[in-house]
């Protein structure tokens, strides 16, 4: 166990998000030896088939992950209180809610996934392998969750190196199965979509809490939560599940738009958005460090750290933002060549005019990330539900009144129009609750 409320805030925050860090880069290299395989071994056709689904089944995991994300701030405030026997019943709320609510998401969706596939506009032609890739996806969310409540009790603990070790060992499995069943059973890009390094990593991280941490084991009874930790657990859970999903909805309304317009623009997007992620980890994950931080410091009532913790975390990440500046305007085509394993001018060329656009308002989502994160730590839970709100109606009325008059070009834009309309109630609520806290 580590506590984030003593020491310098810059290098307790940084030495906290540095094993995040490392975790989401495998956790991405990963995805893109995915999209990888698929493109080289399978063909576009495959790959547009998993990338017309991509907004999909990102909606589901960040949901969950961000319901998850959540429960994980309420126990890193319990911990800064240093409330052990409370810590216990808070996790196995956790455990229980997080369960009952991925079996409720994943029955659902596969129950209408036809119909969902048909709101996304899926190509006829598409349709078997991305239905099959998909419903694989759906099937194994629950071993996606269970990892994730292992990840966010350790976090809320303070320690982030553990969910590094078993992630590492997850995304080497799954690297070699992908291999096995795309080149060796011929498995098509159902192959590329298996859960069983997921259920493996959770299993070997849920071990090791019970025999490192046993002070925070939980009991049967502990899985019942009070009616005074469900006020604390789901309010949280739900606002920042939907924050992150009202995001990702944006991008599905974008996606319905952008799965009209071909192979090779759905093939450009995907390689688009893949490289954006390389970029933008540090973002999500200084944020995440920063609602652990965040968290812990409100329970320990150390006002005064969030503040400058906050501030220097800003002022790191805009640097960040000037380094990928300079590589996206030099290298996009190369990056672009090396996802997805094609040459087509028309691909790379589309894939590259998005990130350079995209790029030159990073500053913008990486103080989004920041500030909304941290205000889930510090409690305030409806100031960034408003802003991810803004962006869901940006990208909704953007994918349905302008893409149809300007066509792609209206999908390179919709971003960095609402990060603009996003920062603005966020800055407002950081003043709010800069007065509060001072």
């Amino acid at each position: 166990m580590k506590a984030l409320t003593k020491g310098h805030p810059l290098k307790v925050i940084l030495l906290f998000a540095v094993p995040l860090y490392i975790g989401q880069l495998f956790q991405l290299c990963y995805t893109l030896i995915d999209t990888r395989i698929i493109g080289s071994a399978l063909g576009e056709a495959s790959l547009a088939a998993v990338g017309a689904t991509t907004s999909l089944s990102d909606l589901l995991i960040e949901f969950l992950n961000g319901i998850i994300c959540g429960f994980g701030v309420i126990l890193a405030r319990v911990y800064g209180r240093g409330e052990e026997a409370r810590l216990r019943r808070a996790i196995g709320g956790t455990v229980a809610l997080s369960v009952l609510t991925t079996l409720l998401v994943s029955g659902i969706c596969l129950l209408f996934l036809p119909e969902i596939l048909s709101f996304l506009n899926v190509e006829k032609n598409l349709m078997p392998e991305a239905s099959s890739y998909i419903r694989i996806i759906i099937a194994g969310l629950l071993a996606t969750s269970l990892y994730n409540i292992c990840t966010a009790v350790l976090r809320s603990i303070g320690d982030s190196f553990t969910p590094l070790v078993f992630l590492v060992i997850a995304n080497l499995l799954n690297i070699a199965l992908d291999y096995l069943f795309v080149y060796g059973l011929r498995s098509g890009v159902a192959g590329a979509a298996t859960v069983i390094a997921q259920a493996l990593s959770a299993l070997l991280c849920f071990i090791y809490m019970r025999r490192k941490y046993p002070q925070i084991s939980i009991t049967p009874q502990n899985l019942l939560p009070d009616r005074s930790l469900c006020h604390d657990l789901i309010p949280t859970g739900l606002s920042m599940g939907f924050m992150i999903s009202f995001v990702t909805l944006g991008s599905l309304a974008l996606q319905t738009c952008i799965n009209t317009f071909g192979n090779h623009i759905i093939v450009a997007h995907t390689a688009a958005r893949k490289v954006t992620m390389i970029f933008m980890i540090p973002f999500f994950v200084l944020g995440t460090a920063l609602a652990t931080y965040c968290g812990q410091n409100l329970g320990a009532k150390e006002y005064a750290r969030i503040h400058r913790g906050i501030r220097d975390t800003v002022l790191v990440s805009f640097l960040w933002c000037l380094l990928v500046i300079l590589v996206v305007f030099t290298l996009s085509p190369t990056m672009v060549r090396l996802v997805t394993a094609s040459s087509e001018p028309e691909v790379l060329k589309t894939a590259s005019l998005y990130l350079r656009v995209n790029a030159s308002f990073y500053f913008l989502p990486a103080a989004i990330c920041i500030l909304r994160n941290s205000m889930q730590g510090f409690g305030d839970t409806r100031t960034p539900l408003f802003s991810s709100l803004i962006e869901l109606a940006g990208k909704a009325l953007i994918a349905f009144f302008l893409t149809p008059v300007i066509g792609y070009m209206g999908i390179i834009a919709a971003e960095p129009i609402v990060w603009a309309l996003m920062i603005v109630p966020l800055l407002a609520g950081m003043r709010r609750a800069g007065k509060k806290l001072a």
